[in-house]
């Protein structure tokens, strides 16, 4: 027998070989880990609607949490977990997907890197285009008695507090309780009257499945001059919505529309006939892979029509085109007030905005609108970022065209006129609304209403701005016309000539017609009870009538006690099988 020879000159390289052992039909499981990673992949980008863009964050999470899926689904139909042999096998199929989650992360790194506002400070600084040789007092046109009166008064919580009201419509439509107001309170210039619109939602998720195939009947409108809340019907239902399910979803209907299209959140606005359109800004990142986010144009949605039909436009055309002048609100106000801050913080570059801060200034802390040339304007207060009181200015952006102008007026903060305001009527314990910029005499002043705990507003104010601490430079009033004159009292005081008539002033503030009310006297030959939204609501039939009389229990008590055979009279209005009571009394 030959000797066995042994190599005792090679060495060891230390490392140990993983011994790949398939696992039973192992080409099969390939197959069905494909196909399992290509369903999670449908199912995946339906829920998380990714653009396909390579600017988009989201789109590089969705081909990771993809690349990912095929690992798990291989480790499944390995049994990796029962069979630890198959572990090697399992791990020579992550290579591939292991790589492309590696090329995935280095290109968001890269993209992060060369987006960013350390290298990029001059960029962003761009971003916005902000003039700066004006003037407030000629720009800004100076309030007369007929343009006092169309100042919103409300703000988004006291007009969601009335847009409820509107919704009392619906229930003689026979839609009791099944839908509530979305709460988008989008506001724009509607017929030369500042008004907020909001679209409707579906009560809770058993009102979605009831409803959902004829949609929602319409929208609110909350006029913010006159306090009032109007519910309109549409033609045709609005069918896709962002308070939709499934293929209704506003935001899937647009993926599978424009899948490469990022867009921002979609807001509600009608046009100048009343119909009401989805608009859904499109953006892009101008600076780097994932920096500067900008508005390149949008798609207008129709949102009463069967399909969902929409149109793109570019920012251009949205500019220039005279068909699209009712569009009033393109640029969302965090994006604008993102952008100045890019302008105020970086105009002498990153260093400067962290060590020395000259010249660095910063939006404060909230803003509010106001009607320019027929566009909305969106305005906040400008401040160092070395102050919390005092501001150096004010900014103003088009919310359609992003034409931005700052001006120069020192005074206090928005939120310092707020606690001048309520300190006037500490007594009342009123909260102010974030105020409202006007020029009164060539003056900058803060229009501020005044509500209670109810968001109810009771009375108005106006604080000068660069005098907001001066207790005789502001007033207050339980209605404009008086609040006026006590401020114009105080400027003219002051030396400052007013081309103003307080007495002119108009308070918008719709007055109920009184009711114009009939009786019916006679013996119940029938009384009924129903409990609907939470009321209890009596019907009476009297014998001297064939209708029945309604009236809830919260209305008159006295229903609460009545009988057959009692002999009554009932107030009411209107006529019909079933009429609404204004009281009813006991003979």
């Amino acid at each position: 027998m030959d000797p066995i020879k042994v190599d005792f000159s090679k060495k060891d390289s230390g490392r140990k070989k993983d011994i790949v052992i398939p696992p039973e039909k192992a080409g099969l499981k390939i197959v069905l880990s494909v196909v399992c990673t290509l369903i999670f992949a449908a199912v995946a980008f339906y829920v998380m609607l990714p653009a396909i863009n390579l600017k988009s964050y989201d789109f590089y999470l969705y081909l990771g949490l993809c690349a990912a899926s095929y690992v798990v689904f291989n480790g499944l139909f390995s049994n990796v977990m029962g069979k630890p042999e198959y572990t090697p096998f399992v791990k020579k199929q992550a290579i591939v997907p292991g790589i492309i989650i590696g090329v995935l992360l280095v290109a968001v790194a890269i993209g992060y890197l060369v987006s960013c506002e350390f290298f990029r400070a001059s960029s962003y600084s761009q971003i916005i285009d902000v003039r700066t040789d004006s003037n407030f007092s000629q720009e800004i046109q100076e309030q007369d008695a007929a343009s006092f009166s169309q100042i919103p008064k409300l703000d988004e919580e006291a007009a969601a507090q009335l847009a409820t009201r509107a919704l009392g419509v619906l229930e003689e439509k026979g839609y009791v309780s099944q839908f509530t107001v979305y709460p988008e309170y989008t506001q724009i210039n509607y017929k030369e009257t500042p008004v907020r619109v909001a679209p409707l939602q579906y009560a809770n998720i058993i009102k979605w499945f009831t409803n959902t195939k004829n949609g929602f009947p319409g929208y609110v409108v909350i006029d913010m001059a006159n306090e009032s809340t109007e519910f309109v019907e549409t033609e045709n239902s609005i069918k896709y919505s962002p308070a939709e399910h499934f293929n209704k979803l506003l935001k899937r209907h647009l993926r599978f529309q424009y899948p490469t299209f990022m867009f921002a959140d979609a807001t509600f606005e009608i046009d100048d006939e009343g119909n009401p359109y989805w608009i859904c800004a499109r953006l892009d990142k101008t600076i780097g892979l994932f920096g500067g986010t900008d508005v390149i144009g949008a798609v207008v949605v129709k949102a009463d029509s069967e399909n969902g039909e929409s149109a793109y436009y570019t920012i251009d055309q949205i500019k220039n085109e005279n068909t699209l002048q009712w569009l009033d609100r393109i640029y969302d106000s965090d994006l604008i007030v993102e952008q100045y801050n890019y302008y105020g913080k970086y105009q002498n570059g990153f260093w400067n905005s962290v060590l020395g801060q000259r010249d660095v200034i910063t939006t404060t802390a909230n803003y509010n609108y106001i009607a320019k040339d027929d566009d909305v304007w969106m305005y906040t207060g400008v401040t160092s970022v070395t102050s919390d009181q005092s501001i150096t200015g004010f900014v103003l952006v088009n919310q359609r065209t992003k034409e931005a102008v700052y001006y120069r007026v020192t005074g206090g903060t928005e939120y310092s006129a707020q606690q001048a305001a309520q300190g006037r009527v500490k007594d009342l314990g009123y909260t102010a609304t974030f105020p409202l910029l006007l020029n009164i005499g060539g003056e900058p002043t803060y229009f501020l209403s005044l509500k209670d705990d109810s968001n109810i507003v009771q009375q108005y104010a106006l604080i000068n701005v660069a005098q907001y601490n001066n207790n005789k430079m502001g007033a207050t009033g339980t209605d404009l016309a008086k609040c006026l004159a006590s401020y114009v009292s105080a400027l003219e005081d002051s030396g400052i000539k007013v081309d103003i008539d307080p007495s002119e002033v108009v308070d918008p503030t719709p007055v109920e017609p009184e009711k114009e009310l009939a009786t019916a006297s006679g013996v119940i030959a029938d009384i009924r009870t129903a409990v609907m939204s939470g009321n209890s609501y009596y019907y009476i039939k009297l014998d001297s009538s064939p209708a029945y009389f309604s009236i809830a229990a919260s209305t008159d008590e006295t229903v609460v006690i009545l009988n057959k055979g009692d002999n009554v009279t009932i107030t009411y209005e209107g006529s019909g099988a079933i009429i609404e009571a204004d009281s009813i009394v006991l003979n």
